[in-house]
């Protein structure tokens, strides 16, 4: 083969290398979120509680963000984050989360699962 074929040829390989590379990379940055994700389908089928939607989506942002961003915040820091951090967040379910604080934990609803399944898929770090 000429010359010029043998460039193309690496430059081509090259090539599918850092896309390949780029692929891989971005599949392992989001694979907190096919945990949760998954970690959420179990919990919708064994009737959760708010508690355990709360945990969840605490450990996903802890994962996705820097832990002093995330670790501290409670009540409507908390809530306020989860809009931040998520374009046109369902806002249904989120006053659910008052309720974490009392005495016994209720049941999590249909809203507060569809908005914590919105924030897992959706919500945008600056590294992902």
């Amino acid at each position: 083969m000429a010359p010029g074929w043998w460039l193309i040829l690496v430059l081509a390989i090259i090539g599918l290398g850092l896309v390949g590379r780029w692929f891989w990379r971005r599949y392992r940055r989001a694979h907190y979120r096919r945990i949760a994700l998954s970690q959420l389908r179990l919990l919708r089928a064994n009737e959760a509680t708010i508690t355990d939607i709360n945990q969840l989506l605490k450990a996903a942002a802890l994962r996705a963000f820097p832990p002093e961003q995330v670790a501290a915040l409670h009540g409507q820091r908390w809530q306020a984050f989860l809009l931040k951090t998520c374009q046109d967040l369902p806002t249904d379910g989120l006053a659910e989360l008052d309720s974490l604080y009392a005495a016994h934990s209720c049941p999590a609803t249909e809203p507060l699962l569809v908005m914590a399944e919105h924030w897992v898929r959706r919500h945008e770090v600056a590294h992902a």
